[in-house]
């Protein structure tokens, strides 16, 4: 296969619709020619229904350590968005790509594409690892089967580099995430006999009352991390839905609440907390007027955070590859935790910026996706040290 450049790479991976809601199989197939053509062997790791697959791959002599290269294959809707190009065609514009994908995060996946050949071309001491992941934009689902598969390999990678976008700054760390889902069930009657009842929305806002509640421990000045923003864990209410008119009163209630996690707290703390209010204080209220009372908490998504040490191998090389060492962090999260808990360490960095991702018009620029393939060269040098 001849070589293509980063630029027209992203050109032919920006014309795959791989939103998380889809297939991502047919990017897959292109991907998975592309490295078949330069002679590179590859492991796909299908979902239970097999309409999705994660893509891994790896060059360079046998054994573990080296490298690993890490990106999403899924986009986010274009539904309601007003785009003024066309959001699955790459367009270019005073040095602007534009497509969805092309920051969150096909750019750097095509940096990496284009750089392989050049790869190839070197005598490495120290493997690459490739991994293209699926549903990474609901709840990083789809990597996990991938991640537990390399955890359990004899010749996995050392070290991780995703290139999520930060206009090509090191990153070390993000929150984590756990988002939850709080069903409420009273009991219905005529709104004139409200006492009789047990209304659900009411006991629904004292529990987001507790949310609130907690949320204002953990701001407190000493759980806080300044080299995070906002630096404290955080804990919002973002969807809420209950009752059927004025004058019933409401039986079922359902809100969905989310916290973002400093690495330091747990998460699951928040929603234990709940929990616990919930049924010691809430509960024996409401059965006192109908035993059909019920507090339900599920998950929805999880994924931890990450906080790679700033003086480690992992941070050395970052440094290196992005001739920064002001290492920072990111307010949104990434598989990197994931790979972190598998003892792979795990640093941020990529072409383009998070705030025209999930966007209209999304874009990345020409000179990012330069600084990208320059960024490579010098992994591709280290690697043959």
């Amino acid at each position: 296969m001849s070589e293509m450049s980063s630029r027209e790479l992203l050109a032919e991976l920006v014309a795959f619709p791989t939103v998380s809601r889809d297939s991502n199989l047919a990017l897959i197939a292109f991907i998975r020619a592309y490295l078949e053509g330069l002679g590179l062997t590859c492991e796909l790791d299908y979902n239970a229904e097999r309409t999705k697959a994660n893509l891994y791959a790896r060059l360079g002599p046998d054994g573990p350590g080296g490298v690993m290269l890490s990106g999403h294959s899924d986009v986010v809707p274009v539904d309601g968005q007003a785009w003024t190009v066309e959001p699955f065609r790459l367009s270019e514009r005073d040095g602007r790509l534009y497509g969805r994908g092309t920051a969150d995060m096909k750019g750097f996946i095509a940096c990496v594409l284009a750089s392989l050949p050049r790869f190839l071309a070197r005598p490495l001491r120290r493997p690459l690892h490739l991994a293209i992941s699926y549903d990474e934009e609901v709840g990083c689902l789809g990597v996990r089967s991938l991640v537990a598969a390399l955890a359990a390999r004899p010749d996995k990678p050392a070290l991780c580099l995703i290139g999520e976008p930060t206009e090509l700054r090191p990153v070390l760390g993000h929150k984590g995430k756990l988002a939850m889902r709080c069903q409420v069930r009273g009991a219905a009657c005529h709104s004139a006999y409200a006492p009789l009842g047990v209304n659900a929305i009411e006991y629904a806002a004292r529990l987001i009352g507790k949310l609130g509640e907690i949320g204002q421990r953990l701001a407190t000045p000493e759980r806080q991390d300044v080299r995070f923003d906002p630096p404290f864990s955080t804990v919002q209410t973002g969807l809420i839905q209950g009752g059927r008119a004025l004058n019933i009163v409401p039986a079922d209630c359902q809100f969905d609440f989310e916290v973002r996690a400093l690495p330091a707290d747990d998460p699951q703390q928040v929603a234990d907390a709940l929990r616990d209010y919930a049924e010691t204080e809430l509960l024996p209220q409401m059965r006192a007027r109908s035993d059909a009372s019920a507090i339900d908490l599920q998950p929805l998504s999880a994924y931890p955070g990450l906080a790679t040490a700033p003086d480690g191998e992992a941070a050395e090389l970052l440094a290196l590859l992005s001739g920064r060492r002001d290492f920072g962090t990111v307010a949104f999260g990434t598989e990197g935790g994931l790979f972190a808990e598998a003892g792979i360490a795990t640093v941020i960095c990529g072409p383009g910026s998070m705030a025209q991702g999930h966007k209209p018009d999304e874009y990345v620029s020409l000179e990012q996706l330069q600084g990208c393939d320059a960024l490579l060269v010098r992994l591709a040098d280290w690697l043959q040290r």
